[in-house]
């Protein structure tokens, strides 16, 4: 039983405790102090993410929600919390029919051709940048293999001329 009566009450005073080595290791964390979370190797981060790239378009649902949070804060001006509207988008949602709904799935098909199309413009501007970048390498790389062809033809010339 919890928090019962019952039973022998212990206090620290009755038993001394000794510690032990292992103890201590277990014992509360300290909390680390600026200095000492900066010297932590930091975690791989994410790569940064393109402010360029597109985008993703709006599901029916988030088409329908922002002609619903108009509709709603209309109605209701007194509700500021945003969970409120969006678990009653979620219930009115949830009561459309497929024909009411027919309307925001239309919108929300439009806009992912957008969507598409501008990711095949991005898309491709990214290749062309990334081909730009490879000719630089695949130059750089012609320019280390010659140096080596160089010193190995060379090394070549010397042998042959000691073998004379």
């Amino acid at each position: 039983m919890k928090g019962g009566k019952g039973g022998r009450a212990t206090t620290k005073k009755e038993t001394p405790e000794v510690l032990k080595p292992s103890d201590v290791r277990l014992g509360k964390r300290k909390t680390a102090t600026k200095a000492e979370k900066s010297r932590k190797p930091k975690k791989d981060k994410k790569p940064k993410k393109d402010p360029n790239k597109p985008k993703r378009p709006p599901s029916a649902f988030f088409v329908f929600l922002e002609e619903f949070r108009e509709i709603y804060k209309r109605e209701h001006p007194s509700v500021k919390a945003v969970s409120v509207v969006g678990k009653a988008g979620g219930e009115k949602w949830k009561s459309l029919t497929r024909a009411e709904k027919a309307p925001y799935e239309d919108k929300a098909a439009k806009r992912k051709s957008e969507y598409e199309k501008q990711m095949s413009a991005y898309n491709k501007k990214q290749e062309s940048n990334a081909d730009e970048g490879d000719e630089e390498s695949d130059r750089s790389k012609s320019e280390v293999h010659d140096e080596d062809d160089d010193e190995e033809s060379g090394e070549e010339e010397e042998d042959e001329e000691d073998d004379d």
